[in-house]
């Protein structure tokens, strides 16, 4: 690759997530070809800042009460999710690569061709987390609050475990899940992959849909973790739980996050919902009526520096309308998907393929960005749902002095 790759910025978004998927194969795809570990450029996360390990564990979950709204026939919705938690490190157990080996492949031969990439170039597959699967949970804090996290528009849930695993190790249960044929490929149990039904021609009322859509999958997911937490076991294919996590959370505290589209859903999630008690958008547009309506919950917005309340109608009814507790967070030097993991990966290989990830990251310290992220994401939880007091929202912090308090 000899010439310098331009990215579209954050207007071209959708359209060019939309192009790059439209060509692919079908939705369902049983026997995919998994990514070859060791090929590629390898890709590190940065460890989560908090003083537990974590564990982890993946939940096929079906719900039988409704049909899937996007695949004609389908009589009942499936969705994996993932469950994150501080943990008791335990010898012998792996640890939980970033992605499965199907999902892995096609985000090489898909979402990735948005960062530049071409298939090969990084190896996805070999890319791990922090986090052990099937670790015992850690009940030594008693019963955990529960934060549930929705990703990007066609982005996987796997894309925003920067955020996710330091939240877990901070003391929280957190929930990430993939929104199927949405999300641009879902591996689940068995080798099936299920890839997104999404087109080039959606249109604004699809994208509503798909925040509707999202919206029924977090409270169904609510559900099951109460089935969990009554000591069930929700998998569909009743795969072993690791020990502790049953009774283990907190569901009288719950939050929600979300990056883009994600974090549309979060605060819409706030304002439908009576078990959520506090969300935080990362820099997403609204597209559901909470920016009508207001809210009357906590919540924190972070934002590129190009995102304004100025520049999005939907950040400006929002805050006009809303009655609950609130922030708006201005990050210097940010892009839109400075929001997302592509901030740690991008800069990782960017030099070796020649690509200029301006447009995507920014020009901020991909380092103190995540930093910054990850303690004001955590210090929000952990005023409104651990009451836990912070000076971090009064005034701006000489250790982030990238982030601005908008008034």
């Amino acid at each position: 690759m000899g010439t310098t790759v331009t990215r579209p910025g954050r207007t071209g978004t959708i359209a060019a997530l939309c192009l790059a998927l439209a060509a692919g194969p079908p939705a369902t795809e049983a026997a995919a070809e998994p990514a070859t570990r060791g090929t590629g450029i390898q890709v590190t996360l940065p460890p989560p800042a908090g003083k537990h390990p974590v564990g982890t564990v993946a939940l096929h979950l079906v719900d039988r009460s409704r049909p899937d709204p996007w695949v004609e026939g389908r009589a009942y919705r499936e969705l994996m999710v993932s469950v994150w938690y501080p943990a008791r490190r335990r010898a012998g157990l792996p640890t939980a690569p970033y992605m499965p080996p199907l999902a892995a492949a096609d985000f090489g031969r898909t979402l990735a061709a948005f960062l530049g990439v071409q298939p090969g170039d990084v190896d996805w597959a070999g890319a791990t987390t922090h986090s052990q699967e099937g670790a015992p949970m850690d009940r030594a804090g008693g019963r955990l609050p529960v934060v549930l996290y929705s990703s990007g528009f066609r982005a996987p849930r796997t894309i925003g475990t920067t955020v996710v695993e330091d939240l877990a190790s901070r003391g929280y249960v957190v929930v990430s899940v993939d929104h199927t044929y949405e999300t641009a490929q879902v591996e689940f149990p068995g080798g099936r992959l299920e890839r997104t039904v999404v087109t080039a021609d959606w249109t604004e009322e699809d994208m509503a849909k798909a925040v509707d859509v999202r919206v029924d999958d977090m409270a169904f997911v609510l559900d099951q973790l109460a089935r969990l937490n009554r000591g069930h076991n929700p998998d569909a294919d009743r795969r072993a739980l690791p020990a502790g996590l049953r009774g283990g959370l907190n569901l009288s505290r719950i939050g929600a996050l979300g990056h883009s589209m994600g974090g549309s859903t979060a605060l819409q999630l706030a304002h439908d919902d009576r078990r959520v008690d506090a969300g935080v958008n990362l820099d997403g547009g609204h597209r559901g009526p909470v920016a009508r309506t207001g809210l009357a919950k906590p919540f924190l917005q972070m934002a590129a520096e190009p995102h304004t309340r100025a520049s999005d109608p939907t950040w400006q009814s929002l805050w006009d309308r809303s009655t609950g507790w609130k922030r708006e967070l201005r990050f210097t030097g940010a892009e839109h998907i400075s929001f997302s993991d592509a901030q740690a990966l991008l800069p990782q290989f960017a030099d070796k393929l020649q690509l200029d990830p301006s447009d995507l990251i920014g020009t901020i310290d991909p380092g103190r960005s995540i930093a910054a992220q990850r303690t004001y994401a955590a210090a929000f939880f952990d005023l409104h749902l651990k009451t836990r007091g912070t000076p971090l929202f009064d005034r701006p912090s000489p250790r982030h002095p990238e982030v601005t308090l908008i008034p």
